[in-house]
């Protein structure tokens, strides 16, 4: 390759040969050159470097034959407009004019396009950064106005705070490809070059690890294993506790380190935006009070004002997001157009009200009529359909019948609870003490019922099934405790001895002797499900919760517990009781009958363990038992746990029973479902109507009285005493 082009040379035959189709640069150095072959224009002659030295005579390679000189010579056709070489080696070459020509039109051109890409750079930039910025330009005469002065200061602090904003993003240098068109040439030029631009905000998305899946899926496995079989031994369970606990604490640091170091890098975005934001907020309220200064007129009235100024900033608002200023200029003259406009309808209204006062009274007047009378219609079916939605929202969802099974069930397992209890002593045996440090075993129906609603909306004995299991094992919690003291008893021991003499003598001493002395120590305790529901409900579901505890799911006795007669307590006055065969409990009915008058329960309940007002009927009755001297029964639900506790002992009398006697309970099924609703003590009964004290009857402790057939009497537990 040469600087006339591309050149094949064949050593062997020491030939040249020219083979670019590119057209030869002419020499103007003002050398002389070798002579051309005869007939050859310029443009064929054989040019020699300049950087080489001539060769002496003796190193001059042999001459080709004329048939090589010929076709070396040949390659190139003669082009027209060229002028002839000098034959002659000493003859001075004739100045090529159009050659030279071309090469400065070549350079201007050049230094044209040059020229004008930059030209183009600069009005791109600054064109990018007239349309990015938010910074408004004023004029001399906004800067002079002393109204203006605090306005057009935010703007510029604002704008301020924004550059330094968007600066502090991170950047990055992009690969940009540039195509121009050369008016020279006539062709399209491709150029690259690398432009700095904003960092794009990191995204939401994480990359995850592919193996992270299985990963996991062999932990899960690998833990399950260990969860088989860590019962049986202590020593694997509590390693497998404390590696799982590490896990966790590994996992949520890592989390944690993911969660800041994403905080970290979304700091400069998130100060842009808000940077962003007040710029905005600075040069509309700029605009709004520019056009309040050059249109007086506008501050007319308060109610005009306002409506002004919320057409300016909506208008400005509109224009300013369009980024460009021609379009911020044209959104400042559409709001002083539009505030001008809206202060001449304010004339022309207020104009019109002052030639016609009575018929725009008149109109006024009816308008509000009209108004009152749909308000009153609306407002009657709105109440109406409130009403209605008030007690569908605060109701129970579920079946009556699901309702009460559940409650059944969970009843079910307190029960087995209680007997786990009862039989510790026989099921672990062997030890010389049993201490019991237990919590009251019961529930409020309607705390549960109100959890589960809030939580499964509408529930069946199934879909409840496993939540009332959680809950269970959540509630209550039975510890067993085995503890070992070193005691001492005396023993009497004798030794043995025999003196100088011969004689043998006995003697008898007492010595302390230490032995173990096992205690199993029981302890139950017994968490509120409303302590619960504040612990697992979502905020949503716990004020749903609250709701129906208040209202009892609009179904205050479906569990039982109370009784809805508000009437009041009745007169034992001339009442002759006739004593049937079996013993009654007189002290007791005298203690019942002195609750007469309390209102609320909060006692009775309260000492049942409850931290707020259940239906108390059942509490009353186990409370009055106990002052009396028995533990049992002692029940908060009427048929889950009062019922099933008499019949279970063959302690049950149905409607009808006429040997019932004093202290003997009462069960009351008020909606014939046959499922016990309340419960109360019998005062007695003088051969027709049986006499009772009852506990939350309308909320208060009352005297009542019933037919011995009443269809509501469910039955008697009958005490023995």
């Amino acid at each position: 390759m040469t600087r006339d082009g591309l050149v094949e040379v064949n050593e062997t035959r020491q030939t040249a040969e020219r083979v670019s189709s590119r057209e030869r640069e002419a020499d103007f150095s003002g050398k002389n050159e070798p002579e051309a072959p005869q007939g050859k224009t310029h443009n064929q002659k054989i040019r020699h470097d300049p950087r080489e030295q001539p060769q002496a005579e003796s190193q001059k390679p042999p001459e080709p034959d004329n048939q090589t000189a010929q076709e070396a010579a040949q390659p190139f056709p003669a082009s027209p407009d060229a002028s002839p070489l000098p034959h002659t080696p000493g003859a001075a070459p004739k100045q090529d004019t159009g050659t030279a020509e071309r090469v400065m039109e070549r350079i201007d051109a050049a230094h044209t396009r040059k020229a004008s890409k930059k030209a183009a750079r600069k009005a791109q930039e600054e064109a990018a950064a007239q349309t990015k910025s938010s910074r408004l330009q004023f004029t001399e005469e906004e800067l002079s106005a002393p109204e203006l002065e605090k306005y057009i200061e935010k703007s510029n602090r604002a704008a301020d705070r924004l550059d330094a904003a968007k600066a502090a993003i991170p950047k990055q240098k992009k690969l940009v490809k540039e195509r121009t068109f050369d008016e020279a040439t006539g062709k399209a030029k491709t150029r690259l070059h690398f432009e700095e631009r904003e960092k794009p905000m990191p995204g939401s998305k994480a990359h995850r690890n592919p193996l992270s899946r299985p990963a996991q899926e062999a932990g899960v496995f690998v833990h399950n294993k260990v969860h088989s079989v860590e019962k049986d031994n202590s020593g694997v369970e509590g390693a497998h506790k404390s590696e799982e606990l590490a896990e966790k604490g590994v996992k949520y640091g890592a989390r944690k380190v993911k969660q800041g170091y994403r905080s970290h890098k979304l700091k400069p975005y998130r100060k842009a935006a808000k940077a962003e934001k007040a710029a905005f907020k600075a040069n509309v309220n700029f605009q709004y009070h520019k056009t309040l200064h050059d249109n007086p007129q506008l501050t007319s009235n308060p109610l005009s004002r306002f409506w002004q100024k919320q057409q300016i900033k909506k208008q400005y608002a509109k224009a300013a997001r369009a980024g460009s200023a021609k379009g911020i200029k044209a959104a400042a003259e559409n709001t002083r157009k539009a505030a001008a406009k809206a202060a001449e309808k304010t004339r022309q209204t207020i104009a019109f009200v002052a030639r016609h006062p009575a018929g725009v009274c008149i109109a006024i007047a009816a308008l509000l009529l009209v108004i009152f009378v749909f308000a009153g219609l609306s407002s009657c079916s709105a109440m109406f359909s409130g009403t209605i939605n008030g007690v569908v929202g605060t109701s129970y969802t579920s079946e009556d019948s699901d309702l009460v099974a559940v409650e059944n069930n969970y009843a079910a397992m307190e029960n087995e609870l209680q007997s786990e209890i009862d039989n510790i002593e026989r099921t672990h045996p062997g030890y010389d003490e049993y201490r019991y440090d237990l919590d009251t075993i019961g529930h409020n129906p309607h705390e549960l019922a109100s959890y589960l609603t809030a939580l499964l909306q509408s529930y069946t004995p199934e879909s409840a099934q496993a939540e009332i299991e959680r809950i269970f094992g959540l509630q209550y919690t039975l510890t067993l405790t085995e503890e070992v003291e070193i005691r001492y008893r005396e023993e009497e021991r004798t030794d043995t001895w025999t003196d100088e003499d011969g004689n043998e003598h006995e003697e008898t001493y007492t010595v302390q002797v230490p032995y173990e002395y096992h205690i199993l120590n029981v302890e139950l305790t017994n968490k509120p499900i409303s302590s619960l529901a504040e612990e697992l409900l979502t905020p949503e579901q716990l004020e749903m919760f609250h709701v129906y505890m208040e209202t009892s799911g609009n179904k205050p006795l479906i569990f039982g517990g109370g009784s809805p007669d508000t009437s009041a307590s009745e007169d034992l006055s001339g009442v002759q009781f006739v004593n049937g065969t079996r013993p009654g409990n007189t002290a007791l009915v005298d203690l019942a009958k002195q609750q007469v008058g309390n209102v609320g329960g909060y006692p009775y309940w309260s000492w049942y363990g409850f931290n707020s007002r259940v239906e108390w009927c059942a509490c009353f009755v186990s409370w009055c038992y106990n002052r009396a001297g028995v533990s049992e029964p002692k029940f908060a639900a009427c048929q889950s746990q009062g019922v099933p506790w008499f019949q279970s002992r063959g302690q049950w009398g149905a409607r009808g029973y006429e040997n019932i006697a004093p202290g003997d309970a009462i069960f009351f099924d008020w909606d014939l479902d046959g499922s016990a609703d309340h419960v109360g003590i019998v005062i007695g009964t003088d051969g027709s109507r049986v006499y009772t004290v009852e506990g939350n009857s309308g909320d208060a402790c009352k005297i009542k009285s019933y037919d011995l057939n009443y269809q509501c009497i469910k039955g008697y537990g009958l005490m023995n005493w």
